[in-house]
């Protein structure tokens, strides 16, 4: 996988072992989920519904037979990329995983989607990472854009042509979630912020200093956003981009009490 090369920096061995836990000391008790339930949180997925149809069978796989509740949540960025980003969503809406309560969390590439349907002008710059394709999965030609005119008829198309349950979806997508000892976003946070008082541009959008920081956030922060070539498994964060739109390896953290699992596809892009 040698494409994931320039990723690798991210990866800190041993960190598990030497940074703080969550309450601020080293080797301080192991995060846990609450008793009575299992989480399979699943990383950006970027209009690989291929992918997805897959995880999605491991997970099943992996809970049959789990008496407790099972709940699967998505980290955002469902869209852009790939070149099935309508499919990934009719798979949410309409193929959900039998028995799961499911929650969506929002990405920064369907907030994108959005701003673009408000103002076009001020948000062209999502046509070149990723709204393309997206925009072609809902059956618009759209390529390099060099005018307000071209930018609004693009907007018109998508405004027609977006499904009203599509809009729904992303407009409904959680910004976060808390649950035991864990605080899930698709990014990430600002380093010294309470979570309370995070900023929204930052929940969607964060790298560094967030990945460089070995602070305790004040829970484990699970997120996608910033691609790394393995899980990231630390004491005050857990990052599972593997960068499914050219790996094809698209990750799921299992959690469980103190447990802390990965299930992942196997390897080429697939829509």
């Amino acid at each position: 996988m040698a494409i994931l090369d320039k990723f690798k920096p991210r990866l800190r061995a041993g960190a598990r072992d030497t940074a703080p836990g969550p309450d601020g000391r080293s080797g301080a008790a192991r995060p846990v989920y609450p008793d009575g339930k299992r989480l399979y949180c699943v990383g950006d997925i970027h209009g690989h519904a291929g992918l997805l149809e897959q995880l999605h069978k491991m997970i099943a796989a992996d809970a049959a037979g789990y008496a407790g509740k099972k709940q699967v949540l998505y980290l955002g960025d469902y869209i852009d990329r790939g070149d099935a980003s309508k499919r990934v969503v009719d798979i949410l809406l309409e193929q959900p995983l039998a028995g799961f309560e499911a929650i969506h969390l929002l990405g920064n590439h369907e907030q994108a989607l959005l701003d673009f349907l408000l103002n076009p002008e001020a948000m062209a710059a999502w046509l070149g990472f990723g709204g393309v394709a997206a925009l072609h999965s809902y059956g618009i030609e759209a390529g390099l854009v060099s005018s307000a005119h071209q930018l609004e008829k693009i907007r018109a198309e998508l405004e027609e042509k977006l499904p009203p349950s599509h809009r729904e979806f992303y407009e409904n997508c959680k910004l976060c979630h808390t649950e035991g000892s864990y605080y899930f976003v698709h990014a990430g946070v600002r380093p010294g912020v309470a979570l309370e008082k995070q900023n929204f541009e930052d929940l969607l959008w964060i790298r560094e200093p967030f990945t460089a920081s070995t602070a305790n956030h004040g829970a484990v922060i699970v997120h996608g956003h910033s691609i790394s070539a393995e899980p990231e498994l630390l004491p005050n964060r857990i990052g599972i981009d593997t960068g499914a739109f050219v790996t094809g390896v698209l990750t799921a953290l299992v959690l469980e009490g103190e447990q802390q699992r990965i299930l992942q596809t196997g390897g080429t892009p697939t829509s």
